[in-house]
């Protein structure tokens, strides 16, 4: 069974997304629609960010590191599949 996954808007600088997706198609209307800057990232339904990256190998945490709740609730993982946008275009 494929993994559940939402797409995730968030512009420079913003604390919190402003748009979530069921699909990349309707993610990046919208963005496009509106001429927004930001990233849009795939995120897994039910697992938490740092938790699906450890779980595949994409991260190792470092024996010599403190991972607290600060830094899970930071985490995210450029392995995660995101776009860049600028004034509404994909740029990356």
């Amino acid at each position: 069974m494929a993994e559940s996954t939402v797409w995730v808007f968030v512009a420079p600088g913003a604390t919190f997304p402003s748009g979530v997706f069921n699909s990349l198609d309707q993610a990046d209307q919208w963005v496009a629609e509106l001429g927004l800057s930001g990233v849009l990232t795939e995120y897994p339904v039910g697992v938490g960010a740092y938790d699906w990256a450890v779980a595949r190998g994409l991260f190792t945490p470092k024996p010599t590191k403190v991972i607290d709740a600060a830094f899970i609730g930071r985490f995210t993982s450029a392995a995660m599949p995101h776009f860049h946008y600028e004034d509404g275009v994909c740029t990356a």
